[in-house]
């Protein structure tokens, strides 16, 4: 175990922001950069684009929706680093506006990764966490703009200091059910499936970072949650208004923030400012 080297990974690495990420990182991280991304082959050809470039970053296979795959990750960087340093949990999906995939399908779907996934990885990997190490979560103004379209009560229950990890867990899990049996209006839903799961990587980051404070407070680990912006990319098409590079700067940002830096912590930051909640 070679804990002194020194270990960054980005999830869902092998394109888009992702990619973008595993860039900047090669260029501004001292230690070594693990690409992961579900297809072996799609994340071992992303390698070799950014070899072709003079990077060296690593490859890991991982797929956020199986826990057996989160975990031989986890085993392999307890084995060959001690830990972890940098977390950027940005795998996710989103189903595009004309999808004729039913509604209920799609919020399954899209909660499966995008929430409950990167809550896997995160209730996996955080413990592997090293003092002054940073967790990124990519997240969305989707899920921000989900919240206010939100009925009053779930904005409360979703904006409540003392809501839990188990509180969240249901809340999603009612959303999905809730269209299922074609109710989700009527309870107070909004019909953005990618907004509500986004909103819950927000929120999931508001409480994990709340945890890590009272739990480790003296490990200075900062986690936070982050909106790239509407970027040009498989996801967003080329409605999107950024590149892909212009994505990557606030999640880099939040990754690289300095050794003795106490915030932002728990926040949702965009173009390297924290949003109001």
């Amino acid at each position: 175990m070679s804990s002194c080297r020194r270990v960054a990974l980005v999830t869902g690495g092998n394109k888009g922001i992702g990619f973008a990420i595993v860039r900047d990182l090669c260029r501004q991280f001292s230690g070594d950069v693990l690409l992961t991304a579900r297809s072996e082959a799609r994340g071992r050809a992303a390698v070799q684009k950014l070899q072709a470039e003079g990077l060296s970053p690593l490859f890991h296979q991982l797929d956020i929706d199986d826990l057996q795959s989160i975990r031989d990750l986890r085993d392999f960087l307890r084995k060959e680093y001690g830990g972890l340093d940098v977390l950027v949990n940005n795998a996710g999906i989103a189903f595009k506006t004309a999808d004729p995939t039913p509604f209920h399908i799609q919020a399954e779907l899209t909660m499966k990764t995008n929430f409950f996934g990167t809550r896997d990885v995160c209730t996996e990997l955080l413990p592997l966490i090293k003092p002054q190490g940073r967790v990124v979560n990519i997240s969305s103004l989707q899920g921000s703009k989900a919240l206010e379209n939100c009925s009053e009560d779930l904005q409360e229950k979703f904006r409540c200091d003392t809501l839990t990890e188990g509180d969240l867990v249901d809340l999603m899990k009612k959303f999905v059910e809730d269209t299922r049996n074609e109710v989700h209006e009527r309870e107070g839903w909004p019909n953005s499936a990618y907004g509500v799961s986004k909103l819950g990587v927000t929120v999931l980051s508001r409480i994990l970072a709340r945890r890590l404070d009272e739990k480790r407070k003296a490990d200075q680990i900062l986690l936070n949650a982050c909106c790239p912006g509407w970027v040009k990319t498989d996801m967003a098409g080329d409605q999107g208004s950024r590149t892909v590079e212009e994505g990557a700067e606030t999640p880099v940002y939040l990754a690289l923030l300095p050794p003795d830096a106490t915030e932002p912590q728990g926040q949702l930051v965009r173009d390297k400012v924290v949003q109001s909640w």
